[in-house]
């Protein structure tokens, strides 16, 4: 019994978040970002419309599901961030190196990412001021070239979105991420549904829908599958323990259980109706949906110009999509602050400025790979490209979440994180749990990451 006291007085000791849904709001807001814009809606329409969307949800519900209830119960039976937590649970072993491997992802991913997020926010000014309004698909296309391949705004940018993120995490759990999370979740809510609302009464956009939600079982394959498991890691956020920091925050009045559903509900509805507002608008349009960065700075600002009031509703587009990105910018940041406060033993204002300084000098070297650096290749990828899609994305992300779910369900046991998963009151878990992150979990993980690295393909 000496455990859970140990837990319950960390706990006490340490910041909380103030209800139960502050929490959700915060997870899902960091589980909703890019990749359910970007990505979630263009694979649901290559793989099969609503085909798709049910093996993305058996994928959760097996496979990246448990992966984030194992991180929200790690945070929260310890009371500590990720490496900290795998000192306290493993004592003398070297697991505590998988929370560095993840701590060195999520800070090249906060590079990238505030890099990207502060394009949001130049196109929300762009949009404001109609800067694009009436111009042609190549004219738009030409501008967001322009853009990127200016240093200056490359930099400043950046800047912008991290000073932000800083600002908002130095305020901590409760003055800071929980009230804007709070406001802004909601708020991005009723935005995307206002925005799904105007596409799909678009003239011609029913084709659009057709494409998007009928199934097409046809196109169901073991690409297909890979492509959701992938999906459902990289859409949650899962894998290299960053939802450990907040499951340091999280109260035990309710089941970590009832909270997963709730985010990946959130997470999912949030991705579904991202498709709903690009594939509808899309083909009323006869714009095609790609995937990336194109598709939101260079699609569907094309759409916006030729729309009717087309710049009001591209200006509530880029607040909602910087909404999105705030949220996960805030999240990683914090995950990377509670590593430098439990395990350095850092003030929390120190920390956050210290890791500021280091992703803004790395962010801007990703960032000129668009301009001055683009001539530089590794393996034949720009220093975006291979430290985006290639180190984070196909290697230190799913090893991360395959040794987490091998840590805990051979080397742990599931029985170690059943009763913490299990304290509250809401939803319990105890077979399912055991099985999928045994067996299910890491025999999915490991086919992601073989293919991912280009061992096999299907």
């Amino acid at each position: 019994m000496g455990e859970p006291s140990n837990s319950l007085q960390n706990q006490q000791q340490r910041e909380q978040f103030g209800s139960r849904i502050s929490f959700v709001l915060a997870s899902m807001g960091g589980a909703i970002g890019l990749g359910n814009i970007w990505k979630f809606p263009y694979l649901v329409g290559r793989h099969g419309g609503a085909a798709f969307i049910v093996v993305y949800l058996i994928a959760l519900l097996l496979v990246s599901g448990p992966v984030l209830m194992t991180e929200y119960a790690i945070g929260r039976k310890t009371g500590a961030s990720y490496t900290t937590a795998l000192k306290k649970l493993l004592p003398g072993k070297k697991w505590y190196l998988l929370g560095i491997i993840g701590v060195i992802s999520l800070v090249l991913t906060l590079s990238f990412y505030c890099g990207i997020a502060g394009w949001t926010v130049a196109y929300l000014f762009k949009s404001i001021t109609g800067a694009y309004n009436g111009m042609s698909g190549d004219e738009i296309t030409t501008m967001f070239g322009n853009f990127t391949a200016n240093p200056f705004q490359m930099i400043l940018w950046l800047a912008v979105m991290l000073l932000i993120t800083t600002f908002i995490v130095l305020r901590g759990v409760k003055g800071g991420i929980e009230k804007v999370c709070n406001v802004l979740l909601p708020i991005m809510f009723v935005m995307i549904i206002f925005l799904a609302i105007r596409s799909i009464l678009l003239p011609g956009a029913e084709k659009g829908l057709e494409f998007y939600l009928i199934p097409d079982f046809s196109s169901l394959d073991a690409e297909a599958v890979m492509a959701a498991i992938g999906q459902g890691f990289f859409s949650l956020g899962v894998g290299c323990g960053n939802l450990v920091v907040y499951g340091s925050y999280l109260d035990r009045k309710k089941t970590i259980g009832s909270s997963t559903l709730m985010v990946g509900i959130g997470d999912t509805s949030a991705a579904v109706l991202f498709g709903l507002i690009i594939f509808p608008a899309a083909f009323a349009f006869n714009i095609e949906a790609g995937m990336g960065p194109p598709l939101v700075f260079i699609t569907l600002p094309a759409i916006f110009a030729q729309m009717n009031l087309g710049m009001v509703f591209a200006t509530v587009f880029f607040i909602m999509l910087f909404f999105a990105c705030l949220t996960s910018t805030i999240c990683i940041m914090e995950a990377i602050v509670g590593y430098f406060v439990d395990e350095l033993k850092m003030n929390r204002k120190i920390s956050t400025w210290i890791i500021a300084g280091v992703v803004f000098v790395i962010g801007t070297f990703l960032m000129m790979s668009f301009g001055p650096l683009s001539h530089i290749s590794i393996f034949g990828s720009n220093i975006f490209d291979f430290v985006n899609d290639t180190l984070v994305s196909a290697i230190l992300l799913p090893l991360g979440a395959l040794l987490m779910v091998i840590l805990v369900g051979w080397i742990l046991k599931p029985k170690t994180l059943l009763e913490e998963i299990n304290i509250g009151d809401g939803i319990k878990f105890n077979r399912y749990y055991s099985i999928t992150i045994k067996f299910i979990a890491p025999i999915a993980l490991v086919f992601m990451f073989l293919q991912l690295v280009g061992i096999i393909k299907f």
